[in-house]
């Protein structure tokens, strides 16, 4: 464990927290000292959900050490159940606690509570935030599902969905439509919005969708064996993905393959100008596993980019990416360190970024256009609006955030070409302002404006000439930083002081090649 500014995952009592926030009944009580008790922030302000997670805290201090925190956990457990009577609950500790060794599990059973009590053991030290939220669901399923007659219809249970998911909420609207569609009824939904009644009654369905893998494998694997529930692998996000998961249930349930792709706006863009523009472009895209995977996907045979790097933070999913990674020529990133992220991301140097909260920062520092996939997210990747990842409208909404970056940047790209133009310099006022348009008196470009790189080409070991200085500036802002840095290199490398718009010419031969 180091100490770094950014985490693409919490520790694995977090994970449990997202199961805990994201049910109904069920009650988490967390061994934890005093300052780990943050969920709050977490899940009100970032998810700018209307009432608080269902956690008790005993919030011991340092001068509880020397006394005895088993107790007040047991306090706390009794406090939780006469305040909240939830209809289980689960109890574990987190990072800190665990090292007092108190054994949260082994006392709840002892108290003799008349509800289901499920003994978390999360090993924080050795795994993190979406193995404790699979861990979670997965022993609250093995301790409460039991066999159960089938339901008369054909139903499905949704597995994964937690609270601080990324776009999980409307990814469950989406995914029940397209079951609608085909007759199949939702049976249960979990975590997402379930009781540990309705837990009880996952027996009850035909079958399990498996919409995140990272926080319901275990689950559906349990279920598969124990319940005969087979599950799907296919996460519908994407156009070719959704096609696929619905061939997917066909074959599960042996009824028609049916899909509504009249909500679906995207064959329009192969026929328009801007597929001309954006075919070819070159992505780099990091998150998590499931996600990660199917932007590839689009990216390459919907979007008709280049997928020039690709990599996920959660070693579980590590194997499966670094097979993807082989399959489009590229070598997988496998990083907690988002400081590896961002030097992969330069290296590549993309023309536009898929990835998390972190890689929209390193985008802004690096002058690349990104767009978030996956979490770790912020506050505004939790929208009002209905804005789903997977199915016919996650599609359409995935074309729009991909889209849009790439549109802005060529915009900012036309306004740095257009900038030594005397009606679009940086010291001009807006032409639509009529009188408060200020032309220029001559044509020259200012010495120094926002975006002048003047200071940082004099202050390496080479010094840019004015005129390969101003040659540089007519580069795509995207590329721009690396065919300064290949430029630079080239020079140093044959023992040069100055580089000329020669210099700058030969380097972008020799870089070709």
């Amino acid at each position: 464990m180091k100490l770094s500014v950014w985490t693409y995952e919490g520790p694995p009592h977090v994970g449990a927290l997202r199961v805990a926030t994201a049910m109904k009944g069920l009650h988490y009580v967390l061994h934890a000292p005093q300052g780990d008790t943050y969920a709050d922030l977490l899940f009100t302000m970032i998810e700018r959900r209307n009432h608080r997670p269902p956690v008790t805290y005993t919030t011991f201090q340092a001068r509880d050490l020397g006394s005895d925190t088993a107790n007040l956990f047991k306090t706390a457990c009794q406090a939780a159940y006469e305040r909240f009577k939830p209809q289980a609950m689960i109890v574990g500790a987190s990072c800190t606690a665990e090292l007092i060794q108190d054994d949260p599990g082994g006392m709840a059973e002892t108290m003799g509570m008349p509800i289901p009590i499920i003994a978390l053991d999360l090993p924080s030290y050795q795994r993190k935030e979406n193995f404790g939220a699979d861990e979670t669901l997965f022993q609250l399923v093995r301790r409460l599902a039991k066999p159960v007659e089938k339901t008369a219809q054909i139903t499905a249970n949704l597995i994964g969905p937690t609270a601080l998911g990324f776009r999980h909420r409307d990814d469950i609207t989406e995914v029940t439509a397209l079951l609608t569609h085909m007759g199949i009824k939702v049976n249960v939904c979990a975590p997402y919005g379930a009781t540990p009644e309705d837990l009880t009654r996952l027996g009850a369905a035909h079958f399990n969708v498996l919409m995140y893998p990272e926080t319901g494998e275990a689950a559906c694997r349990w279920m598969e064996r124990e319940l005969g529930q087979p599950f799907t692998k296919t996460v519908p996000i994407g156009v070719g993905a959704t096609r696929d998961f619905v061939a997917e249930v066909a074959r599960i349930t042996g009824l028609e393959a049916t899909l509504e792709k009249a909500r679906l706006r995207l064959p329009w863009y192969s026929a328009s100008v801007d597929s001309t523009y954006l075919t070819g472009k070159r992505v780099f895209i990091f998150g998590d596993g499931t996600h990660v995977a199917a932007a590839a996907r689009i990216a390459r045979d919907e979007m008709g980019f280049e997928v020039v790097g690709l990599g996920c933070y959660n070693r579980e999913m590590a194997r499966p990416i670094r097979a993807l990674a082989k399959e489009y020529g590229v070598e997988a990133l496998i990083s907690d360190d988002h400081l590896d992220v961002e030097a992969a991301i330069a290296e590549a140097a993309p023309e536009l970024i898929l990835g998390t909260q972190m890689e929209r920062h390193t985008g802004k520092r690096l002058g690349i256009p990104c767009a978030v996939i996956s979490s770790p997210v912020h506050v505004q990747d939790f929208p009002a609006r209905y804005s789903p990842q997977m199915g016919i409208e996650g599609a359409n909404v995935i074309f729009d955030t991909w889209v849009h970056p790439l549109v802005m940047g060529l915009e900012e790209h036309l306004l740095t070409m257009f900038r030594e133009d005397f009606e679009f310099h940086d010291d001009a006022g807006a032409s639509h302002h009529g009188g408060a348009h200020v032309a220029r008196e001559t044509a020259t470009a200012p010495a120094n404006g926002p975006e002048d790189i003047s200071d940082d080409l004099k202050t390496g070991e080479v010094i840019w000439l004015d005129a390969a200085e101003r040659e540089l500036k007519k580069i795509p802002f995207f590329v721009r930083g690396k065919a300064k840095r290949n430029t630079e290199t080239f020079a140093s490398e044959r023992g040069l002081e100055e580089i000329s718009i020669d210099t700058l010419y030969e380097a972008k031969a020799h870089y070709a090649r």
